[in-house]
């Protein structure tokens, strides 16, 4: 079985891969590649499968990568190092018959963000912090996470580990996916139809879901209406989630009372745009996976992917088609 992996990547895990039956394919920064040192083509190299983690996607051969994969016939299995799939190449792979299998390991660094934004908030730490720069020795009350009520859309890998710290805090949590069995995580759990009931109660609201037809401006100007005056609305899913021009009047009302944004629909974010300078808005640039531990987790799973793969085993999280095609 020949895989497709940057050569950065190769180097770093090369004695991990199993090594029966696995011939790398490297790419290099040039976008070139090569198989047992000689230059093959996408067309010919065989591959049958691809790992598509940041280090490539963010790096000089990202486009090559992509289109390596796109003119390979006979790619078989995508390991992404990504939590979502709204990523038009990822709909182009699968609608081929590609299985695309995503990763989970931004979720420690994306539920430790949500809970770093909201106690930010809640405990008033810009004021803290203007205050220290003035010298002003000054007693500021702050809101407590013991007894708040969260809603968490998306309770998967990131909704969970949200959960799990903000019951540690003594919050009460409520899950909202399509599966309504009861989970451990959860203090209850919910589907999309129950927001509007729950949304008037709800201190703290995280969007974590994937992006599809479904959850496109979940988020929208009836959503803002049921939300408290109080609460904090946190997107760390993607941008598509969020109504935006919806959102700035919402918050010009006064409900949410405060939003913590990491994604949005444009990015990189417009020098223009009015959220950057929005009283009522903590943002950050799509960074809130970026850890030291992200690449560490991704790698471990692909590599126990690889090895399901090589075994012809079941892969662990695997996209379904027709999320990926947009069927919801």
């Amino acid at each position: 079985m020949r895989l497709l992996i940057y050569e950065p990547s190769f180097r770093r895990l090369a004695g991990s891969i199993p090594p029966l039956g696995v011939e790398p394919v490297l790419m290099s920064d040039a976008g070139e590649l090569s198989l047992h040192g000689a230059s093959v083509t996408a067309e010919t190299a065989g591959v049958e499968a691809a790992w598509a983690n940041a280090e490539v996607f963010f790096g000089p051969a990202a486009r090559a990568y992509s289109v390596a994969m796109l003119k390979s016939p006979t790619l078989r299995w995508l390991q992404s190092g990504a939590a979502g799939f709204d990523h038009p190449i990822f709909g182009q792979l699968v609608a081929r018959g590609v299985q695309l299998t995503t990763s989970h390991g931004q979720a420690v660094g994306m539920a430790e963000y949500v809970l770093a934004g909201v106690l930010d908030h809640l405990q008033r730490g810009p004021e803290r912090r203007a205050a220290q720069a003035g010298h002003e020795w000054r007693r500021l009350p702050f809101r407590e996470i013991m007894g708040s009520r969260w809603v968490i859309v998306g309770f998967g890998a990131i909704g969970e580990g949200v959960a799990v710290r903000a019951r540690a805090f003594g919050a009460r949590v409520t899950g909202v996916r399509r599966a309504k069995a009861p989970h451990p995580s959860a203090d209850s759990i919910a589907s999309l139809t129950d927001l509007p009931a729950l949304l008037p109660t709800a201190d703290v609201v995280v969007l974590a879901c994937p992006l599809t037809p479904e959850t496109h401006h979940l988020a929208d100007a009836a959503f803002f209406a049921a939300m408290k005056p109080s609460a904090v609305l946190v997107n760390v899913g993607r941008g598509g989630l969020v109504d935006e021009p919806a959102l700035l009047a919402a918050l010009e009302s006064g409900a949410p009372g405060h939003a913590v944004l990491d994604v949005f629909e444009t990015e990189p974010l417009p020098p223009e745009s009015p959220f950057w300078d929005h009283p009522r808005v903590s943002l950050t640039a799509h960074a809130s996976g970026v850890t030291n531990g992200q690449s560490a987790r991704n790698d471990e799973l692909f590599l126990e992917n690889l090895g399901r793969y090589v075994r012809g085993e079941p892969l662990l999280h695997l996209a379904d088609p027709k999320d990926v095609l947009g069927g919801g």
